[in-house]
């Protein structure tokens, strides 16, 4: 009887060094950090006006800092295209200093994509048959 006694007096005692040490080792877990819209922002404006700057078409460099800017945040739901687009114009224009010849751009973030710009390839029709004449419907071989 004096054991079990001693056993529920001192059975809270077991969970505090459990406790301790589940504290102890959560404080050395790094916790994920994720980018604030503005850092995102900032990271896009700076992707697509470098690669305007740099010659590259609307597109290339649309794609690039879109990409990045989605990348950023690490929920179940990712960053529209026209939240994008409008995060790197609110960066653009609250610096602009910094991003001082991407003003011309921040228009092609907002026009629709130009249907000239992805020509469609139209099939060429061939004026011969594809069987010859004197095939029959029944013949396989043609030799």
């Amino acid at each position: 009887m004096l054991s079990f006694t001693l056993m529920v007096r001192y059975r809270d005692l077991a969970v505090i060094p459990l406790t301790a040490i589940g504290a102890v080792l959560t404080s050395f877990v790094g916790v994920a950090s994720h980018a604030s819209p503005t850092d995102m922002g900032e990271k896009g404006a700076s992707v697509y006006c470098f690669m305007r700057n740099s010659g590259n078409n609307h597109a290339v460099s649309w794609d690039a800092a879109y990409q990045i800017i989605k990348r950023q945040k690490s929920s179940l739901f990712k960053t529209s295209p026209k939240h994008a687009a409008v995060m790197i114009t609110e960066t653009v224009v609250v610096n602009p200093g910094k991003y001082q010849n991407c003003g011309p751009f921040i228009g092609d973030l907002f026009t629709p994509p130009n249907e000239d710009q992805y020509p469609i390839q139209e099939e060429i029709i061939s004026e011969k048959p594809e069987m010859p004449t004197e095939l029959k419907k029944g013949d396989r071989y043609s030799y």
